[in-house]
């Protein structure tokens, strides 16, 4: 257990790190661009699922061990174990990133959090909800006992490239809530007021998955 605790709290460390960190050193939109940022998050969970994905299965993300725990692939205690592991690392991953920004005189005021941008909180949780639900679905099937384990990681990967390239410009894309309560906690303010969307929304997501997943799709079976 402790193991997989270990591997959850590195892998949402890594993604966290290198997705905000990349949004705020590469200049953001304007600088790397949707797709640099997109593949950025993409590419760390690639990344992870390959190194930490047999020891953990490589969740990294509240919604996705939510959905897992309902279609019964980990145990309650497991759940709350994954959750915590993810939370510390994203708050760790932030950290870090904000220690990097500190080193280089750089301003602190941007550290990747989500924000509704021009949308409202019903429409900012409508989003997050309905790409939480495309990113875990593809997850819970690709995963489940038809797919192909070999090829999961990658699909994983890419799946968060494409659902980051349209989530960046509405909500900066969470999905994962403990991607969003790291820069949020550190940042304060309106990222900290809007916070409950992404949390609540990816959930709400990724439950969906789930029972789609069982029973339209037969992923567990």
């Amino acid at each position: 257990m402790s193991k997989k605790l270990f591997a959850e709290f590195i892998g949402t460390f890594v993604l966290v790190l290198f997705g905000t960190g990349t949004a705020v050193l590469g200049g953001g939109i304007e600088g790397i661009g949707t797709l640099g940022i997109a593949m950025a998050f993409g590419l760390s969970i690639v990344a992870m699922a390959y190194s930490i994905g047999t020891i953990s299965g490589c969740h990294i993300n509240p919604a996705v061990s939510v959905a897992m725990f309902l279609n019964k692939r980990i145990s309650g205690s497991e759940l709350v174990g994954y959750i915590v592991a993810q939370v510390v690392g994203a708050i760790v991953g932030t950290a870090t990133l904000l220690s990097f920004l500190n080193l280089s005189d750089m301003s602190t005021k941007n550290l990747g959090q989500n924000g509704f941008g021009n949308i409202s909180a019903g429409g900012a949780f409508l989003v997050e909800a309905i790409l939480t639900f495309v990113f875990v679905l593809v997850i819970i099937v690709v995963t489940g006992k038809k797919g192909n384990p070999a090829f999961a990681g990658l699909v994983i990967g890419l799946t968060l490239v494409l659902i980051h390239l349209l989530g960046i410009p509405l909500t900066g894309t969470s999905v994962n809530p403990a991607r969003s309560i790291g820069p949020a906690l550190f940042a304060g303010g309106e990222a900290l007021s809007q916070l409950w969307v992404f949390i609540v929304a990816p959930i709400v997501g990724g439950i969906v998955a789930a029972i789609v997943g069982k029973f339209a799709l037969d992923s567990e079976k």
